[in-house]
């Protein structure tokens, strides 16, 4: 099923990048952000708990058809977070001096919001490779 390569794809971005935010944010976001404040790692954390809650959400839905009607609220959950992630990341690219793993994660999120978006408005794929 590709709706399920989708989910567990999704789910292990979000699972990695979850709890890289929520255990080392101190050492991340400084390295992303020059000139971020130590004392603002909270942020950082939140950040990972929300993408923890989402991977956890994408692999509890891994066995199930997502698109069109089917695991809607899931397909649109992630759709937002991803569009929203890779709209925030491109305006961010602008900057001259923008580390090569935002360049990456940017890829990825682009790459996710389109796998969601047309999940969201054509549907499920695996009816596509039956010939239906």
């Amino acid at each position: 099923m590709t709706s399920s390569l989708i989910s567990r794809l999704s789910a292990c971005v979000l699972f990695l990048g979850g709890a890289t935010l929520l255990f080392a944010p101190d050492v991340i976001l400084p390295a992303l952000v020059p000139g971020f404040p130590p004392a603002a790692a909270w942020l950082g954390q939140l950040l990972g708990a929300g993408w923890l809650a989402v991977a956890a959400l994408n692999w509890l839905q891994r066995s199930t058809v997502l698109g069109g009607i089917y695991g809607r609220p899931t397909v649109l959950a992630n759709f937002t977070l991803y569009f929203v992630s890779a709209l925030s990341l491109l305006r961010g690219l602008s900057t001259a001096s923008t580390p090569l793993i935002v360049w990456v994660v940017s890829g990825a999120a682009s790459a996710l919001a389109v796998a969601y978006g047309a999940l969201l408005f054509r549907g499920p794929f695996d009816h596509l490779s039956r010939g239906e």
